[in-house]
């Protein structure tokens, strides 16, 4: 029998950095649609875009998404437009639309597009989608003066033609409900679903095996700190200084720092791709010119003109995860006639976020005290999402609650599977966020 045939719902975990997709099998089960071709990296398609110039496209201009955006960015950079985490923007009233090639698009615009490219590279998997799809959101969403109803609003353009009977549920409670499926007696869990934009709680409630209901939502909690946060840090501390940070320029006879500004926006990934504009760049030129050590501003203009900001965050990212098991790691980056390198400690790692970690761990703690649960009540707690894999946060579990209640697996697609298990439900409007 075709699997899609019988699918009686569809999750879509849409995230800041990566979007899964999976269909609830109809008995209880749910598998995760894998995707086709030599980009492909399996279940797991990249949350990102990529745009360029071309006369037969729509508007005259044309896009990839998932693992192709980045293997078309890669081809033609200067020639393209790459975006990335763009779900952080959702609840934004800041955000409108960004310009690209001349043209307008609105959160809502780049989101179709994204779900157009990510069902064509499904194999024909996605082509006939059950009526049902459940969607996960994050509980707090990313964004200065982020906005709930705007996001829904925009959510709902987004995905009016990708699903008939939308239902938007909390990301941990899917991932409560596939951690779920692996116990076998009754339980009060705790989940932290460490995403790329926001870290989220849930406290839950599972019944035994066979109850006519297994999971019961007791609270949830969250903050707009994740894996991106991470990510600037490390782009604050040891890469923006090789890029003129703390410098100083001449202005008239006058010694002064150069604004902090320029740097706000390298660090930030929606601002940094818009910095390749005429009028930055003649104003880093200028700063240059008249900076006291010219070098460094020299290195972030050719980053910029050479549109490098997705393979030096990328060299980022790769250097936090290679702290999650070693002491210290190497920071290597080279493109656009720039090359840093820097060795980095886990311990000066963990002095960067330890203000994070605070807000995260506050986080968990109004999670635990909506719920009116004591930690010594929690007999599970289910870690997911790529920045689980931090030991400075697993620290945090294991003071907190004891190593041995802790568990974890899944970190990049068991939301996906859960939101699928809600759509088996006979009413997931009860799980509705």
């Amino acid at each position: 029998m075709d699997s899609n045939a019988a699918a009686t719902a569809l999750g879509l975990d849409f995230g800041t950095t990566n979007t899964v997709v999976a269909l609830a099998d109809g008995q209880g089960g749910s598998h995760l649609v894998d995707f086709a071709g030599e980009e492909a990296t399996g279940p797991v398609f990249r949350s990102a875009l990529c745009f360029w110039e071309e006369e037969r496209a729509w508007q005259g201009i044309a896009s990839e998404a998932g693992p192709w955006a980045i293997s078309e960015y890669l081809q033609s950079p200067l020639d393209s437009r790459f975006v990335q985490s763009f779900k952080s923007v959702a609840a934004s009233p800041l955000f409108e639309r960004a310009t690209i090639f001349g043209k307008p698009f609105r959160f809502e615009d780049m989101g179709r597009l994204f779900l157009q490219r990510l069902v064509a590279h499904a194999g024909g998997r996605l082509d006939q989608r059950p009526r049902r799809v459940i969607v996960g959101r994050p509980v707090e969403y990313a964004g200065a003066r982020a906005d709930p109803a705007l996001a829904r609003q925009r959510y709902d353009a987004m995905l009016g033609q990708f699903g008939i009977e939308l239902f938007y549920v909390h990301e941990p409670l899917g991932a409560a409900h596939s951690y779920a499926s692996r116990l076998t007696e009754p339980a009060t869990i705790l989940v932290a679903d460490f995403g790329g934009g926001t870290t989220d709680f849930s406290i839950v409630r599972i019944a035994a095996p066979g109850s006519p209901r297994r999971c019961v939502p007791l609270a949830s909690s969250g903050v707009a700190i994740a894996g991106d946060r991470f990510d600037q840090r490390i782009v604050d501390k040891l890469v923006l200084p090789l890029l003129g940070k703390g410098g100083r320029y001449r202005s008239f006879d006058k010694i002064l720092e150069i604004p902090g500004g320029y740097f706000a926006d390298f660090a930030d990934w929606s601002r940094l791709a818009m910095m390749r504009n005429r009028r930055t760049i003649d104003e880093l030129k200028r700063l240059q010119r008249d900076a006291v050590e010219p070098e460094p501003i020299g290195r972030m203009i050719a980053l910029i003109e050479h549109e490098q900001g997705f393979p030096l965050y990328d060299a980022v990212g790769k250097a936090k995860r290679a702290l999650s098991g070693s002491e210290e790691a190497e920071f290597r980056f080279s493109g656009g006639g720039v090359e840093i390198a820097a060795t980095v400690r886990r311990a000066d790692f963990e002095a960067w976020i330890a203000d994070d970690l605070v807000r995260i761990e506050a986080a968990m703690d109004a999670a635990l005290a909506k719920a009116g649960v004591e930690a010594r009540a929690i007999d599970r707690i289910f870690l997911t999402g790529g920045s689980s894999l931090i030991p400075a946060i697993r620290a945090i579990f294991d003071r907190r609650f004891g190593a041995e209640r802790i568990a974890s697996g899944g970190e990049l697609t068991s939301i996906a599977h859960g939101l699928a298990l809600i759509g088996e439900e006979p009413d997931p409007a009860e799980w509705a966020a």
